[in-house]
C-alpha cells in the first residue's frame, strides 16, 4: 500500500528515541521526502540522522520553550519552504496522584504534552492554510485519556486536553484539507519505559516479563507496530479520516 509519503516534509518531535524514533524509521521506509526530527537530546538525534542519512534533518529543541514550536516550523519554511505533515510525539510521563501532585508537575506536564503540542498544530496549519495545501497532523496521545491511573493524573489530563484538541482542529480545518488524527497509545516497551519502571519505580528488569505475561497477547505493544499505525494515518492511505482517535491497546476502553 502507498502511503503518499514521497513528496512530503514532515516534523517529528521526540524522535530521538522510543516511539517518535520507531516513526521516523516507518516514515523514512515509506518514502518520505524529508523527515525534520526534533528531540532535546542531541547526541540522539545525531545518531538518527547519521543512521537515516540525507533525507533526514535534525534540530535540538526543549518543548517547554514557548517559542520552540514557531521556531522549529519557520525552519521547515526556510529550508524547504512548506511543511506537509507534522508528528506530535514527544512527552513527559512524570508520575503524579491527585495527591502528589505539584504545581511544578502540573506546569512541566503541560507545556510539553499539551501547550507545545497545541502551539505546534497552530503553527503547521498556518503555513499550510497560507499556502491553500493539505496536510497532515498525528497526535501521539495515550488510553490514560480515558480515565488514568491514579499515579497519572496529571499526564491524564494532558493526553484528554490534547483529545479535545484534536478533534476540535480536525472540525475546524476539514474543509481547508487538513486532516488530524490521534492514536490513544497503551502499554509501549520503550527504553524510557524500562528506566521508568526498573530504575526510577525500583521494578528491577524483570517488570517486562512480569507484566508481559497479564497481556492477552502475551507481550506489550511494541513501537514499530504504533509507527506503522501512524504514518498510516500520516499518509494518503488514510483519506478521508479526520478527528479520529485510535484507541491502541489490548483492551477495550469501558469494557468490564
Amino acid at each position: 500500500m502507498d502511503m503518499g509519503l514521497s513528496d512530503k516534509v514532515i516534523l517529528i518531535t521526540g524522535a530521538a528515541s522510543g516511539i517518535g524514533l520507531a516513526i521516523a524509521h516507518q516514515a523514512a521506509a515509506e518514502g518520505a521526502k524529508t523527515l525534520i526530527l526534533t528531540d532535546r537530546d542531541a547526541p540522539g538525534l545525531a545518531a538518527v540522522a547519521e543512521d537515516l542519512g540525507e533525507i533526514c534533518t535534525t534540530i535540538t529543541a526543549d518543548l517547554t520553550d514557548p517559542e520552540a514550536p514557531e521556531t522549529l516550523v519557520n525552519a521547515a519554511k526556510s529550508r524547504f519552504g512548506r511543511l506537509d505533515a507534522l508528528v506530535n510525539a514527544a512527552g513527559l510521563t512524570t508520575r503524579a496522584s491527585m495527591l502528589s501532585g505539584t504545581a511544578a508537575i502540573w506546569d512541566s506536564l503541560f507545556a510539553v504534552n499539551a501547550k507545545a503540542a497545541y502551539f505546534l498544530m497552530q503553527q503547521a496549519i498556518l503555513d499550510m492554510t497560507a499556502r491553500h495545501a493539505p496536510g497532515s497532523i498525528v497526535n501521539i496521545l495515550s488510553m490514560n485519556a480515558h480515565v488514568g491511573n491514579p499515579q497519572l493524573a496529571i499526564y491524564s489530563a494532558t493526553k484528554g486536553a490534547m483529545v479535545t484538541l484534536t478533534r476540535n482542529a480536525a472540525h475546524a480545518h476539514m474543509a481547508d484539507r487538513i486532516r488530524i488524527n490521534g492514536i490513544n497509545l497503551g502499554w509501549v516497551a520503550t527504553a524510557s519505559e524500562h528506566r521508568m519502571q526498573a530504575e526510577t519505580l525500583g521494578r528491577g528488569p524483570g517488570w517486562l516479563a512480569e507484566d508481559s505475561a497479564t497481556m492477552p497477547l502475551g507481550r506489550l505493544v511494541t513501537a514499530e507496530e504504533t509507527a506503522r499505525l501512524a504514518v498510516f494515518l500520516l499518509g494518503c492511505a488514510s483519506i478521508p479520516m479526520s478527528g479520529s482517535i485510535v484507541d491502541f491497546e489490548q483492551k477495550v476502553a469501558g469494557a468490564l
